[in-house]
């Protein structure tokens, strides 16, 4: 039995097909001066090569593929290979120490790795597989080492290998690919997004399995509780079957509850939205009952291109966004990444701590010139009338007015054009740190709506680098600080009458549900998959209940025994739903 990363739910059992995926070994070559030149155009070749074969893999999906909501993460690699310092730090150390190409490659894509490994937002993090998936591809043209494709898989299998590329998991025949297991990868890699999207069992993080399964061995994939069983035993297989038809049995049931709302037993409406990246994955969340986009992470497009987005791309993106969703909302947070996440662009300096540095709306207002562009094109695109904006880690009113100040000069430039745009758009505040918790009361004054952001909010509320795997453990949702400023955050909302959501992992949990109807919040954005789950706890109970149980929990006086009496009270009231939709050890 292996234990991962459950990235995509779901169980299937089947035959293993093992790919052979591991990193391309290269040893360091020494080449004489004269031979640089052709050592560069080598590698120049390679990197056309690549291009050319992405661009195969992106018209087969648009021919073959009637979904084509994930093809962006093909155009993702595409850009990484246009990447101008990917090329020049390549082709200057190949001249400078006079060294093979895959040489020169291989050390600049180590230098990259320890860039994405210092950063920490866990997505951006991830990022790094997408730059190593590309380098890989570059060194295998440059040896001539074409490797299987997943595409010519015929029967019905579960894919093992050390790590899968996004266009791997793009290629995979969903009715012959069941499931698939990966020594690497981690839950925002583009590789588990696929994944879901397929609605493929998957789970990652296995550390060896690929050097642990050979192709035939029986093999059971259980993506919601990140478990894989290689040879099981009868006993094994048996109850993995069975809860196999439970699971699909469940799954059935829950989508019957996409056009339902989340009502209580006793009529008390809660609005469930999704959290997403790109236009094309709002079919999805509307097939997963989504009632909006709770938060639209604008920052992303920004990444992985070798220069900024103009104003008209960025008004295109996002009134493709508008249009799709109509009459439904989106909430547009506003660029939330800092020096340490796209330094390229912004050249900032080097930080210490960036985490605490120059980020999200502190970034936003020295670089002015972008910040008013991104407002622009938002405002243009807003004449649907279903676009809010959302200004992140905001730290106290000052902050709130100078945002503001710089959203009414865009808004005034833009009439003085003629240009339309939403009057009355929606102004909100992300509640991340301390400081914004404590003066919520005064925030509450001059913004439409709050938008808590739990992942920064507990990091920052109990002093814990959520990163760290020394100090991990303290990550507690349900620590009582957490609980009181949330409960605090929401009854200075309710006194202003404006409203109040959460885009945190702690909103699409299922376990702390009935916790977060206690506390009265109005809205909960979450991953797609999670809204019909959510969605069934909140039409089974009445807002009372879930009054009583939060009441109880704000009594006791630590995480763990807040922890011990919510699972036991959710898992007493929901056993279908606890028995099955565990992706982890959720505390």
């Amino acid at each position: 039995m292996f234990k991962g990363i459950g990235v995509s739910p779901g169980i299937t059992i089947g035959s293993a097909f093992l790919v052979d995926r591991w990193k391309t070994r290269v040893e360091k070559t020494s080449i004489k001066k004269d031979e640089t030149a052709r050592e560069i155009a080598r590698f120049k070749q390679a990197v056309e090569l690549s291009k050319e074969q992405l661009c195969q893999i992106k018209e087969k999906i648009s021919r073959e593929i009637k979904d084509k909501t994930y093809t962006y993460i093909i155009d993702v690699h595409l850009l990484i290979l246009e990447d101008q310092t990917l090329i020049d730090e390549t082709t200057q150390l190949i001249k400078k120490e006079r060294v093979s190409a895959e040489w020169a490659l291989e050390q600049v894509l180590i230098h990259f790795a320890s860039i994405f490994d210092g950063i920490d937002d866990e997505y951006l993090r991830e990022r790094k597989s997408d730059v190593e998936h590309v380098g890989e591809r570059i060194k295998k043209n440059l040896i001539g080492h074409k490797p299987k494709s997943i595409e010519e898989i015929k029967s019905d299998v579960v894919v093992i290998a050390h790590d899968l590329t996004p266009a791997d998991t793009m290629l995979m025949h969903k009715g012959k690919v069941k499931g698939f297991a990966t020594d690497l990868g981690g839950r925002t890699s583009h590789t588990a997004i696929m994944a879901r999207s397929l609605e493929i069992p998957a789970v990652v993080a296995l550390n060896n399995i690929s050097s642990q399964v050979k192709t035939g061995d029986p093999i059971i994939v259980d993506g919601s509780e990140g478990v894989v069983i290689v040879k099981p035993s009868q006993k094994e297989f048996t109850k993995y079957l069975e809860k196999q038809r439970k699971f699909i049995y469940f799954e059935k049931e829950l989508l019957k509850l996409r056009d339902l709302p989340a009502e209580t037993l006793d009529g008390y409406l809660l609005e469930l939205s999704a959290n997403i990246e790109f236009p094309e994955e709002v079919h999805s969340i509307i097939e997963h009952g989504a009632e909006g986009v709770g938060l639209y992470r604008t920052e992303f497009l920004y990444l992985n291109r070798p220069t900024l987005p103009e104003e008209e791309e960025q008004q295109q993106v996002y009134k493709h966004l508008a249009e799709q969703l109509t009459p439904l909302t989106a909430v547009m947070r506003i660029m939330d990444f800092g020096g340490d996440k796209i330094d390229p662009h912004f050249n900032s300096e080097p930080e210490t701590n960036p985490v605490l540095g120059l980020r999200a709306i502190r970034l936003a207002l020295k670089r002015e010139d972008l910040f008013r562009q991104q407002l622009s094109a938002i405002l243009r695109a807003s004449i649907y009338k279903n676009l809010r904006i959302l200004f992140p880690l905001i730290s106290g009113v000052n902050e709130l007015r100078q945002a503001k100040q710089i959203l009414n000069s865009v808004k005034a430039d833009l009439r003085a054009k003629k240009i339309p745009f939403d009057e009355e758009i929606q102004v909100g505040v992300m509640i991340e740190v301390p400081s914004a918790a404590i003066t919520a009361d005064l925030l509450a004054k001059e913004c439409d709506f709050f938008s808590i952001g739990t992942n920064d909010l507990i990091q920052y509320c109990i002093a814990i680098d959520r990163g760290n795997q020394h100090v991990a453990y303290l990550y507690e949702p349900l620590h009582p600080a957490v609980l009181r400023t949330i409960k605090s955050v929401i009854s200075a909302a309710n006194n202003e009458g404006i409203w109040v959501g959460m885009c945190g992992e702690m909103a699409g949990d299922p376990m702390c549900t009935m916790i977060l109807l206690g506390l009265e919040i109005d809205e909960l954005s979450m991953n797609a998959v999670s809204i019909p789950t959510v969605k069934r706890i909140i039409r089974s109970i009445r807002r009372e209940e879930a009054a009583e149980l939060t009441y109880h929990a704000l009594s006791l006086t630590n995480a763990k025994e807040i922890e011990r009496f919510v699972n036991q009270e959710m898992s007493r009231r929901f056993p279908n739903i606890f028995s099955i939709v565990r992706a982890e050890d959720r505390f």
